[in-house]
Protein backbone atom coordinates (compact mmCIF):
# COMPACT_ATOMS: atom_id res chain seq x y z
CA UNK A 1 0.00 0.00 0.00
CA UNK A 2 1.05 3.56 -0.68
CA UNK A 3 2.15 5.60 2.08
CA UNK A 4 1.16 8.56 -0.41
CA UNK A 5 -2.61 9.29 -0.25
CA UNK A 6 -4.28 10.18 -3.13
CA UNK A 7 -7.17 12.09 -3.99
CA UNK A 8 -8.03 13.19 -7.53
CA UNK A 9 -11.15 15.45 -8.01
CA UNK A 10 -12.62 17.50 -10.73
CA UNK A 11 -12.35 21.04 -11.32
CA UNK A 12 -15.66 21.67 -9.16
CA UNK A 13 -13.70 19.68 -6.32
CA UNK A 14 -16.38 16.68 -6.49
CA UNK A 15 -14.10 13.31 -5.77
CA UNK A 16 -13.28 10.59 -8.41
CA UNK A 17 -10.94 8.76 -6.82
CA UNK A 18 -9.46 7.97 -3.36
CA UNK A 19 -6.59 5.86 -2.75
CA UNK A 20 -6.37 3.41 -0.08
CA UNK A 21 -3.69 5.42 2.05
CA UNK A 22 -6.01 8.11 1.09
CA UNK A 23 -9.35 6.13 2.91
CA UNK A 24 -7.13 5.15 5.66
CA UNK A 25 -5.32 8.83 6.64
CA UNK A 26 -9.08 10.43 6.14
CA UNK A 27 -11.06 7.52 7.54
CA UNK A 28 -13.91 7.23 4.74
CA UNK A 29 -14.40 5.29 2.00
CA UNK A 30 -13.78 5.54 -1.75
CA UNK A 31 -17.01 4.18 -2.80
CA UNK A 32 -19.29 6.55 0.07
CA UNK A 33 -16.83 9.32 -0.69
CA UNK A 34 -16.46 9.51 -4.44
CA UNK A 35 -19.14 11.50 -6.27
CA UNK A 36 -19.35 14.00 -3.15
CA UNK A 37 -17.63 17.34 -3.24
CA UNK A 38 -14.20 17.61 -1.37
CA UNK A 39 -15.64 20.84 0.75
CA UNK A 40 -18.21 18.74 2.05
CA UNK A 41 -15.72 15.46 3.04
CA UNK A 42 -13.31 17.25 4.34
CA UNK A 43 -15.11 20.34 5.76
CA UNK A 44 -13.34 23.43 7.77
CA UNK A 45 -10.22 23.14 6.09
CA UNK A 46 -10.15 26.89 4.61
CA UNK A 47 -6.15 26.34 3.62
CA UNK A 48 -6.47 23.03 1.70
CA UNK A 49 -9.32 24.87 -0.52
CA UNK A 50 -7.29 28.02 -0.73
CA UNK A 51 -4.80 26.09 -2.54
CA UNK A 52 -7.08 23.82 -4.49
CA UNK A 53 -9.33 26.84 -5.60
CA UNK A 54 -6.10 28.61 -6.84
CA UNK A 55 -4.77 25.26 -9.36
CA UNK A 56 -8.31 25.74 -10.36
CA UNK A 57 -7.61 29.27 -11.35
CA UNK A 58 -3.84 29.59 -12.57
CA UNK A 59 -4.33 26.01 -14.11
CA UNK A 60 -0.65 25.53 -11.83
CA UNK A 61 0.73 23.23 -9.57
CA UNK A 62 0.89 23.95 -5.63
CA UNK A 63 3.40 22.60 -3.06
CA UNK A 64 2.83 22.85 0.25
CA UNK A 65 5.06 21.75 2.91
CA UNK A 66 3.25 22.05 5.72
CA UNK A 67 -0.44 21.95 5.97
CA UNK A 68 -2.74 21.21 8.82
CA UNK A 69 -5.68 19.65 8.67
CA UNK A 70 -9.00 18.94 10.84
CA UNK A 71 -10.38 15.60 11.26
CA UNK A 72 -13.80 15.45 13.24
CA UNK A 73 -13.22 13.61 16.18
CA UNK A 74 -9.77 12.59 15.58
CA UNK A 75 -7.61 15.75 15.64
CA UNK A 76 -5.32 17.50 12.92
CA UNK A 77 -3.41 16.34 10.78
CA UNK A 78 0.43 17.73 9.51
CA UNK A 79 0.82 17.13 6.06
CA UNK A 80 3.05 18.18 3.13
CA UNK A 81 0.58 18.44 -0.07
CA UNK A 82 1.30 18.84 -3.77
CA UNK A 83 -1.70 19.59 -6.19
CA UNK A 84 -1.47 19.69 -9.69
CA UNK A 85 -3.78 19.67 -12.73
CA UNK A 86 -3.84 16.61 -14.86
CA UNK A 87 -5.68 15.39 -18.36
CA UNK A 88 -9.45 15.02 -18.27
CA UNK A 89 -10.21 18.49 -16.50
CA UNK A 90 -8.93 16.78 -13.06
CA UNK A 91 -6.85 18.01 -10.32
CA UNK A 92 -4.54 15.36 -8.43
CA UNK A 93 -3.97 15.94 -4.81
CA UNK A 94 -1.04 13.66 -3.27
CA UNK A 95 -0.45 14.73 1.31
CA UNK A 96 2.74 13.20 2.49
CA UNK A 97 2.51 12.89 6.56
CA UNK A 98 4.61 14.86 8.47
CA UNK A 99 3.49 14.05 12.00
CA UNK A 100 7.37 11.59 12.33
CA UNK A 101 9.09 14.45 11.26
CA UNK A 102 8.06 17.01 13.29
CA UNK A 103 8.03 14.77 16.07
CA UNK A 104 11.82 14.36 15.86
CA UNK A 105 12.01 17.69 14.84
CA UNK A 106 10.21 19.03 18.48
CA UNK A 107 12.40 16.61 20.22
CA UNK A 108 15.55 18.25 18.66
CA UNK A 109 14.36 21.80 19.52
CA UNK A 110 14.03 20.50 23.31
CA UNK A 111 17.69 19.54 23.26
CA UNK A 112 19.08 22.52 22.02
CA UNK A 113 16.65 24.28 24.19
CA UNK A 114 17.95 22.34 27.33
CA UNK A 115 21.22 23.19 26.71
CA UNK A 116 20.76 26.26 25.84
CA UNK A 117 19.33 26.27 29.68
CA UNK A 118 22.18 25.03 30.88
CA UNK A 119 24.26 27.72 29.40
CA UNK A 120 22.09 30.08 31.12
CA UNK A 121 22.27 28.69 34.32
CA UNK A 122 25.64 28.46 34.72
CA UNK A 123 26.34 31.74 33.93
CA UNK A 124 23.44 33.24 36.00
CA UNK A 125 24.71 31.27 38.93
CA UNK A 126 27.79 33.02 38.77
CA UNK A 127 26.77 36.21 38.05
CA UNK A 128 24.33 36.09 40.99
CA UNK A 129 26.41 33.94 43.59
CA UNK A 130 29.15 36.66 44.28
CA UNK A 131 26.97 39.59 45.09
CA UNK A 132 24.82 37.57 47.02
CA UNK A 133 28.10 36.13 49.15
CA UNK A 134 29.02 40.16 49.55
CA UNK A 135 25.24 41.34 50.48
CA UNK A 136 24.76 38.64 53.34
CA UNK A 137 28.02 39.49 54.50
CA UNK A 138 27.54 43.27 54.49
CA UNK A 139 24.35 42.70 56.62
CA UNK A 140 25.89 40.45 59.19
CA UNK A 141 28.50 43.28 59.59
CA UNK A 142 25.68 45.88 59.92
CA UNK A 143 23.59 43.75 62.45
CA UNK A 144 26.48 43.86 64.51
CA UNK A 145 27.23 47.40 64.55
CA UNK A 146 23.60 48.69 64.80
CA UNK A 147 22.56 50.60 67.82
CA UNK A 148 19.67 49.28 70.14
CA UNK A 149 16.90 51.60 69.83
CA UNK A 150 14.28 51.22 72.54
CA UNK A 151 10.87 50.02 70.83
CA UNK A 152 12.47 49.00 67.57
CA UNK A 153 14.61 45.73 66.65
CA UNK A 154 16.50 46.86 63.31
CA UNK A 155 18.71 43.63 63.62
CA UNK A 156 15.24 42.40 62.52
CA UNK A 157 15.97 44.15 58.85
CA UNK A 158 19.06 42.38 58.53
CA UNK A 159 17.77 38.69 59.38
CA UNK A 160 15.22 39.64 56.42
CA UNK A 161 18.26 40.63 54.25
CA UNK A 162 20.23 37.46 55.46
CA UNK A 163 17.45 35.23 55.21
CA UNK A 164 16.77 36.14 51.79
CA UNK A 165 20.29 35.64 51.09
CA UNK A 166 20.03 32.33 51.69
CA UNK A 167 16.97 31.49 49.99
CA UNK A 168 18.46 32.60 47.02
CA UNK A 169 21.92 31.04 47.44
CA UNK A 170 19.79 27.76 47.92
CA UNK A 171 17.87 28.23 44.99
CA UNK A 172 21.08 28.84 42.72
CA UNK A 173 21.94 25.28 44.26
CA UNK A 174 19.08 23.69 42.93
CA UNK A 175 19.77 25.21 39.79
CA UNK A 176 23.37 24.32 39.56
CA UNK A 177 22.53 20.12 39.30
CA UNK A 178 23.42 17.53 38.95
CA UNK A 179 25.22 17.53 42.16
CA UNK A 180 26.65 13.71 41.98
CA UNK A 181 27.45 11.47 39.32
CA UNK A 182 24.15 9.17 38.09
CA UNK A 183 23.87 6.06 40.15
CA UNK A 184 22.79 4.10 37.18
CA UNK A 185 21.08 0.87 37.98
CA UNK A 186 17.34 -1.61 36.67
CA UNK A 187 14.91 0.66 37.97
CA UNK A 188 10.86 -0.35 38.19
CA UNK A 189 9.00 2.18 37.41
CA UNK A 190 6.31 1.67 39.47
CA UNK A 191 8.01 1.67 42.83
CA UNK A 192 9.55 5.08 41.82
CA UNK A 193 5.46 5.93 41.10
CA UNK A 194 4.63 4.64 44.34
CA UNK A 195 7.22 7.05 46.22
CA UNK A 196 5.87 9.58 44.36
CA UNK A 197 2.64 9.03 45.07
CA UNK A 198 3.59 8.70 48.90
CA UNK A 199 5.37 12.04 48.89
CA UNK A 200 2.43 13.84 47.71
CA UNK A 201 -0.31 12.52 50.01
CA UNK A 202 1.78 13.36 52.97
CA UNK A 203 2.90 16.61 51.60
CA UNK A 204 -0.87 17.33 50.66
CA UNK A 205 -3.02 15.24 52.97
CA UNK A 206 -6.62 16.38 52.95
CA UNK A 207 -7.43 18.03 49.27
CA UNK A 208 -5.09 15.54 46.87
CA UNK A 209 -6.40 12.26 45.41
CA UNK A 210 -3.97 9.59 43.54
CA UNK A 211 -5.62 7.17 41.07
CA UNK A 212 -3.63 4.56 39.74
CA UNK A 213 -3.87 2.71 36.23
CA UNK A 214 -0.70 0.77 36.01
CA UNK A 215 0.39 -1.74 33.33
CA UNK A 216 2.00 -4.17 35.62
CA UNK A 217 3.84 -6.20 32.90
CA UNK A 218 6.73 -3.37 31.98
CA UNK A 219 10.16 -4.11 31.98
CA UNK A 220 12.34 -2.59 34.38
CA UNK A 221 14.52 0.52 33.47
CA UNK A 222 18.15 1.24 32.94
CA UNK A 223 18.87 4.96 34.95
CA UNK A 224 19.24 6.86 38.08
CA UNK A 225 16.16 6.00 40.12
CA UNK A 226 16.83 8.93 42.51
CA UNK A 227 17.00 11.22 39.71
CA UNK A 228 13.65 9.89 38.40
CA UNK A 229 11.72 9.65 41.58
CA UNK A 230 13.16 14.14 41.55
CA UNK A 231 11.64 14.51 37.61
CA UNK A 232 8.25 12.89 38.31
CA UNK A 233 7.78 14.40 41.64
CA UNK A 234 8.19 17.84 39.91
CA UNK A 235 5.85 16.90 37.83
CA UNK A 236 3.20 15.39 40.15
CA UNK A 237 3.86 17.77 42.68
CA UNK A 238 3.39 20.99 40.00
CA UNK A 239 -0.20 19.60 39.37
CA UNK A 240 -0.85 19.46 43.14
CA UNK A 241 0.21 22.90 43.62
CA UNK A 242 -1.59 24.17 40.40
CA UNK A 243 -4.85 22.63 42.20
CA UNK A 244 -3.77 24.48 45.06
CA UNK A 245 -3.70 21.20 47.07
CA UNK A 246 -7.24 19.93 46.05
CA UNK A 247 -8.25 17.74 43.04
CA UNK A 248 -7.33 14.73 41.02
CA UNK A 249 -3.89 13.16 39.74
CA UNK A 250 -3.84 10.51 37.79
CA UNK A 251 -0.82 8.27 37.44
CA UNK A 252 -0.86 5.87 34.22
CA UNK A 253 2.16 3.80 32.83
CA UNK A 254 1.79 1.85 29.21
CA UNK A 255 4.47 0.43 27.00
CA UNK A 256 5.00 1.99 23.64
CA UNK A 257 6.63 0.22 20.55
CA UNK A 258 9.12 1.34 17.41
CA UNK A 259 9.73 4.67 19.04
CA UNK A 260 12.38 7.42 18.08
CA UNK A 261 13.54 9.46 20.40
CA UNK A 262 16.33 12.33 19.85
CA UNK A 263 16.59 10.01 16.05
CA UNK A 264 17.19 6.93 17.77
CA UNK A 265 14.99 4.03 17.20
CA UNK A 266 14.20 1.84 20.13
CA UNK A 267 11.93 -1.50 19.97
CA UNK A 268 10.21 -0.46 23.41
CA UNK A 269 9.53 2.43 25.93
CA UNK A 270 7.92 3.56 28.79
CA UNK A 271 5.29 5.84 28.43
CA UNK A 272 4.58 7.09 32.29
CA UNK A 273 1.01 10.23 31.91
CA UNK A 274 0.44 12.57 35.18
CA UNK A 275 -2.59 13.67 35.10
CA UNK A 276 -5.01 16.37 36.29
CA UNK A 277 -8.00 17.87 36.34
CA UNK A 278 -7.11 21.59 37.35
CA UNK A 279 -7.03 24.58 35.74
CA UNK A 280 -4.57 24.09 33.19
CA UNK A 281 -1.29 25.41 31.83
CA UNK A 282 -1.84 29.00 30.90
CA UNK A 283 -1.66 29.23 27.00
CA UNK A 284 0.80 32.35 27.41
CA UNK A 285 3.04 30.19 29.17
CA UNK A 286 2.53 26.71 27.31
CA UNK A 287 5.61 27.35 25.22
CA UNK A 288 8.18 28.55 27.90
CA UNK A 289 6.48 26.49 30.67
CA UNK A 290 9.89 24.37 30.72
CA UNK A 291 12.42 27.09 30.75
CA UNK A 292 14.03 28.13 34.08
CA UNK A 293 12.59 30.83 36.42
CA UNK A 294 9.06 30.54 34.41
CA UNK A 295 6.50 29.61 36.37
CA UNK A 296 2.72 30.40 36.54
CA UNK A 297 2.39 30.66 40.14
CA UNK A 298 2.62 32.80 42.68
CA UNK A 299 5.73 32.36 45.01
CA UNK A 300 6.92 29.83 42.60
CA UNK A 301 10.35 29.36 41.36
CA UNK A 302 9.82 28.21 37.90
CA UNK A 303 12.90 25.21 38.85
CA UNK A 304 10.55 22.32 39.36
CA UNK A 305 9.82 21.31 36.03
CA UNK A 306 12.85 22.92 34.19
CA UNK A 307 15.28 19.74 36.73
CA UNK A 308 12.26 17.22 35.59
CA UNK A 309 12.99 18.01 31.65
CA UNK A 310 16.88 17.83 32.70
CA UNK A 311 16.71 14.76 34.50
CA UNK A 312 14.33 13.31 31.57
CA UNK A 313 16.66 14.21 28.97
CA UNK A 314 19.67 12.79 30.59
CA UNK A 315 17.95 9.08 30.82
CA UNK A 316 17.26 10.20 26.69
CA UNK A 317 13.97 10.48 27.26
CA UNK A 318 10.97 13.23 26.49
CA UNK A 319 8.23 15.16 28.37
CA UNK A 320 5.67 16.57 26.61
CA UNK A 321 2.13 18.19 27.53
CA UNK A 322 -1.45 18.80 26.57
CA UNK A 323 -3.88 21.34 28.53
CA UNK A 324 -6.99 22.41 28.98
CA UNK A 325 -8.98 23.42 31.59
CA UNK A 326 -9.94 20.11 33.47
CA UNK A 327 -7.34 17.97 31.79
CA UNK A 328 -4.00 18.15 32.16
CA UNK A 329 -1.55 15.66 31.17
CA UNK A 330 2.28 15.44 31.31
CA UNK A 331 3.72 12.56 29.32
CA UNK A 332 7.15 11.22 30.12
CA UNK A 333 8.63 8.35 27.38
CA UNK A 334 11.82 6.67 28.33
CA UNK A 335 13.64 4.10 26.61
CA UNK A 336 13.59 0.40 27.52
CA UNK A 337 17.60 -0.69 26.67
CA UNK A 338 17.52 -4.33 25.22
CA UNK A 339 19.53 -5.38 28.13
CA UNK A 340 16.37 -4.46 30.59
CA UNK A 341 13.54 -6.23 28.26
CA UNK A 342 12.79 -9.59 30.92
CA UNK A 343 9.66 -8.29 32.85
CA UNK A 344 10.33 -8.18 36.61
CA UNK A 345 6.93 -8.00 38.92
CA UNK A 346 5.88 -3.96 39.29
CA UNK A 347 4.48 -2.58 42.32
CA UNK A 348 0.87 -3.04 42.69
CA UNK A 349 -2.06 -0.64 42.24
Amino acid sequence: MLSTAVLIVDRALILMYANPAAENLFAFSQRSACGQSLRKTLAGNDALFAILDQVVKTNAGYNENVLTLDRPGTGALHLGCVAAPAEGERIVIEFHPLDQQLKIAREEKILEQQQLNRELIRNLAHEIKNPLGGIRGSAQLLERELPEVEGTDLKEYTQVIVNEADRLQALMDRLLTPHRLPQISLINIHEVLERVRTLVLAEFPDGITVHRDYDTSLPDLTGDKEQLIQALLNITRNAAQAMEGRGEIRLSTRIARQVTLARQRYRYAIMIEVGDNGPGVPPELSDRIFYPLVTGREGGTGVGLSLAQNFINQHHGIIEFESRPGDTRFSVLLPVRESALSPSPAAAP
